[in-house]
């Protein structure tokens, strides 16, 4: 038997598997087949559809939908079966619009009113800021960092530790309006700094930084610092110095740490304790070509 917290006028289906130590506001709607881990917390005004499984120690804030309706539902008004998984320990600030069909990982984290449409694979640590919209089909690794007001096209690929902050605009079609998209490969490891602009169907190389301001028309190489519009190739990331100190700032998972995997036993450390294949995943190299 449930044993949380319940709010006025909510709604909680029969069908629906609520975990212990749960709390759900006032006017909210958890629908068939809804399943929520022990500890969640369920802000007022939230509703969670079909077929939606967040895990423990999760929290959503108010005026949130969970597993938001496909185009097939608003054409013919009946359930189609798309499951969305969110994992532990995530936070969903209030007005976040999360669409049904997607698979998204542990310690997860939005700001206010983000909205992640389908078919959206994320995985753990990830954080997405206020305001930011991710559109269908991306896909999105593990320890990416998007700041507020980041627009993710279709089709696109971020992977790890990915930095992307805000009014970056990643778009993918080369013709529009057309249906031919091409999205843009974010490898991992890279910066993409406020307002920059990439066009579709880039590789933005592993460790790059791209510009404030910057209009990428063609692809970066790894380690590369691209600078206008239209961007060019101004410098490689290892050579940048810390104006005040003169030390080197980059690569920046050398320099800096907070909610990384490495905090506490530095970069190096870390990574000489991954598996081979992880390693030849990210593709480091500290040589200056």
């Amino acid at each position: 038997m449930y044993s949380g917290e319940i709010g006025k006028n909510t709604i909680i289906s029969e069908r629906a598997s609520i975990g212990d130590g749960v709390t759900i506001g006032h006017n909210c709607i958890i629908e068939d087949g809804v399943c929520i881990g022990d500890n969640v917390f369920i802000d007022s005004n939230t509703t969670i559809r079909r077929g939606v499984t967040i895990g423990k120690d999760s929290f959503v804030g108010s005026n949130c939908i969970i597993g938001e309706y496909w185009m097939d539902f608003c054409k013919d008004r009946q359930y189609h079966e798309h499951p969305l998984k969110i994992g532990t320990n995530a936070l969903i600030r209030s007005g976040s619009i999360i669409y049904a069909g997607s698979e998204i990982g542990n310690n997860f984290q939005t700001g206010h009113q983000v909205t992640i449409r389908e078919k959206a694979q994320i995985g753990n640590n990830v954080s997405i800021g206020t305001l930011s919209d991710i559109q269908g089909n991306c896909k999105i690794g593990n320890y990416v960092r998007l700041h507020s007001n980041v627009h993710i096209g279709q089709l696109s690929v971020i992977d790890d530790f990915a930095w992307i902050y805000p009014y970056v605009v990643l778009t993918n079609d080369p013709t529009p309006p057309s249906n031919e998209f091409l999205g843009v490969h974010v490898h991992s490891f890279a910066v993409i700094a406020t307002g920059a602009i990439i066009m579709p169907g880039l590789d933005l190389g592993q460790d790059c930084l791209i510009a404030a301001g910057a209009y990428v028309a063609k692809s970066v190489e790894p380690y590369a610092v691209a600078l206008g519009n239209p961007a060019r190739i101004i410098s490689d990331v290892r050579k940048s110095k810390n104006k005040i100190t003169g030390e080197p700032v980059y690569p920046w998972r050398n320099h800096f740490s907070n909610y990384m995997p490495w905090d506490g036993v530095g970069f190096d450390e870390w990574y000489a304790s991954l598996d081979q294949e992880t390693k030849e995943r990210y593709g480091i190299s500290e040589i200056i070509e």
